[in-house]
């Protein structure tokens, strides 16, 4: 067992990661590139905490997240990579998929959400599809979080009792756990099929989060040969000098209570 990160050295590296996100963010705005991320693993594998520590100092307006709901009555009528064109980014954006059109490869199988026959044909079109995302330009990278079962079971057990996490514990999550063998099958089945050369899945230990966290961001980085901008140094000139203005009384808004005079400590 690797030792676990400690607190400070883990904060240090990865705020240092961030500011190297900043300067990625920067280029793929600059440049126009267009970057694609796929979070993808078992629940309670720390996607959705990874996700956050990346995007925690990110412009929502150039990195977007996209966790699609279930498909709409409408939407099970397409083709079935339809909805995930539509969130694909545009010049100098990075979209960040918190699960993806993989969801046919893994969870629909073993749930009995798809049938045999359009398991089968995602795994055909697959490749295909993310040949011709490659080929427009867009810089596709995949990564499938592991975790053992103990400590995914650590994991669920924890959620539950926590108010602050329990809403991510589903129906859905209980039965695909009584699901582990299948899980790992469709996995790797889907490997067999859709990790090529060109677009490659890249697999993230996750049994310890920080360690997990910080290789991840690590390797999307070292992956994408982005420059970093040079930062001029910005001056903020002094205020301008006031003229007529006078703030109208207090009394004449509708205050926010003060909440925090009530603690105490």
């Amino acid at each position: 067992m690797t030792d676990r990160i400690g607190g400070k050295v883990y904060q240090a590296e990865l705020l240092r990661l961030q500011e190297d996100l900043v300067d990625l963010q920067e280029w793929v705005r600059d440049t126009g590139q267009r970057v694609v991320v796929v979070f993808e693993g078992r629940d309670a594998a720390g996607k959705g905490g990874t996700i956050t520590r990346i995007t925690e100092y990110l412009n929502p307006r150039h990195v977007r997240v996209v966790a699609l709901p279930t498909p709409s009555d409408r939407e099970r009528t397409q083709w079935y990579f339809q909805r995930y064109v539509e969130q694909l980014p545009a010049a100098g954006e990075i979209v960040l998929f918190d699960r993806s059109w993989y969801n046919r490869a893994v969870v629909e199988p073993v749930m009995g959400y798809c049938t045999p026959q359009q398991h089968r044909l995602f795994l055909r079109q697959c490749p295909t599809f993310e040949r011709m995302l490659i080929d427009d330009g867009i810089l596709l990278r995949k990564y499938w979080f592991s975790v053992s079962d103990e400590e995914q079971e650590r994991r669920l057990v924890a959620r539950l009792s926590d108010p602050l996490r329990r809403w991510k514990f589903s129906d859905n999550d209980l039965m695909i756990r009584e699901k582990w063998e299948a899980v790992s099958r469709a996995k790797d089945e889907m490997f067999v099929h859709t990790d090529l050369d060109e677009s490659p899945w890249y697999v993230v230990e996750a049994d310890d989060k920080r360690r997990a966290r910080l290789n991840m961001i690590a390797h999307l980085l070292s992956t994408i040969p982005y420059v970093a901008p040079t930062w001029g140094r910005v001056e903020l000139p002094p205020r301008p000098p006031g003229h007529d203005y006078e703030r109208p009384p207090r009394e004449l808004f509708r205050a926010v209570p003060d909440h925090a005079a009530t603690l105490k400590g």
